[in-house]
């Protein structure tokens, strides 16, 4: 799992609820605009829109997984992979490293 800092995500606070620090705009059926002018904030406002909705409805967490993992640590059969875990945690910092040279 790859963990990259993003001083502008959106975090969740439990499964199909979400924050943001900033409201968004709702769409009007009639434009907000004095006669006669035009404002066209472009494709990427509906984007951002779908984007916000398919984010505000993903869950955050697998609630089974996580479910299956206590009971392994349990019943004592929950194996940790020491070196996988070095490997990533390796990775990861070596792309830190680089996307900060950039």
């Amino acid at each position: 799992m790859k963990i990259e800092k993003n001083s502008n995500s959106i975090i969740p606070r439990s499964v199909g609820e979400s924050t943001s620090r900033v409201p968004v705009a709702k769409q009007a059926d009639t434009p907000a605009t004095p006669e006669g002018v035009s404002v066209n904030l472009g494709s990427t406002t509906n984007q951002i829109r779908n984007m916000e909705s398919t984010v505000a409805s993903a869950p955050t967490v697998d609630a089974k997984k996580v479910a299956d993992i206590k009971q392994a640590i349990s019943e004592g059969r929950f194996q940790i992979n020491s070196s996988a875990i070095a490997d990533s945690l390796i990775n990861d910092v070596n792309d830190l490293i680089s996307a900060d040279q950039h």
